[in-house]
C-alpha cells in the first residue's frame, strides 16, 4: 500500500517560501459551495490575493446549483466585513446535461469512486485551465476539506494537472487538517450557511432526499 502523502505540511512548506514575497501571489481557488470554502479561505487569504472559480455543472438541479452559489456569496460578504478578505468569483455557465456525459457510464458506482474522480477533475481541469490563461501563480481546491472526498486523490490530480499547466503551481492542500473541519463547522454555523445534504450530482440526489425525509421525521 502506498504511504500517504501530508498535504497539510506540503502547504505549509510553500506558505514558508512566499512569505517574504514583496507582493501576495494571485492564487485561484475551485469552491464548490460556501461551507467548503469557510476555512480554506481564513486559511488562504492572508497569504494569496484569492479569487474563486464557481464551475461546478455537476449540481443537480439547478435550484441546488444557485443555492449554493447564493450561499458562496454570502459567506464572501460576512468575510469581507468581518475579517476584511476582498474575494472576487468567476462563474462559468451551468450546464448540467452536458457535463454528465462523462460521467453517465459510471452512474452506478458508489460515491467516492472512479465517477467521483473524473467529476474532480472534470472542475478541476477547467479552473486550472482559466488560472493559466489569466496570469495566476497558484491554483488549489477547497475540496480537500470534506471528510468524504479522498484528499490523498485531490492532490494527485493537482499535481497531474500541474503538469498540464506548468505557469502555474499547484497548492497542495488538506484543509481538514489542524482542526480544519471543525473551525468550518464552527464558521458554517456562526454565519447560519446552508448544509447541503449531498455532494451534488444527480446520481446522489436520492441520498439526499431520504436524508431531508429522515430529519423531517425526526
Amino acid at each position: 500500500m502506498d504511504k500517504k502523502v501530508n498535504y497539510y505540511l506540503k502547504s505549509l512548506q510553500i506558505l514558508d517560501e512566499i512569505k517574504d514575497l514583496p507582493k501576495k501571489p494571485k492564487l485561484l481557488l475551485h469552491a464548490c459551495c460556501g461551507p467548503c470554502s469557510t476555512y480554506p479561505l481564513t486559511f488562504l487569504c492572508p497569504h494569496f490575493d484569492v479569487t474563486i472559480m464557481f464551475n461546478n455543472s455537476n449540481i443537480y438541479p439547478s435550484e441546488e446549483y444557485h443555492r449554493r452559489l447564493n450561499e458562496l456569496y454570502k459567506l464572501l460578504e460576512y468575510l469581507k466585513r468581518d475579517y476584511g478578505f476582498e474575494v472576487n468569483v468567476v462563474e462559468r455557465p451551468y450546464d448540467n446535461e452536458n457535463y454528465n456525459k462523462d460521467l453517465e457510464p459510471y452512474k452506478d458506482q458508489p460515491e467516492g469512486t472512479t465517477r467521483c474522480f473524473i467529476c474532480y477533475e472534470k472542475r478541476m481541469d477547467d479552473a486550472y485551465q482559466y488560472a493559466e490563461e489569466n496570469g495566476f501563480d497558484f491554483f488549489s481546491t477547497v475540496m480537500t476539506i470534506s471528510r468524504q472526498k479522498n484528499s490523498q486523490v485531490l492532490n494527485q490530480i493537482g499535481e497531474k494537472l500541474f503538469k498540464k499547466h506548468p505557469s502555474v503551481r499547484f497548492f497542495y492542500s488538506d484543509y481538514k487538517k489542524n482542526k480544519g473541519i471543525d473551525i468550518a463547522r464552527e464558521m458554517r454555523i456562526h454565519y447560519d450557511l446552508y448544509q447541503q445534504l449531498y455532494c451534488g450530482c444527480k446520481y446522489t440526489y436520492e441520498k439526499g432526499l431520504k436524508k431531508l425525509e429522515e430529519r423531517e421525521n425526526v
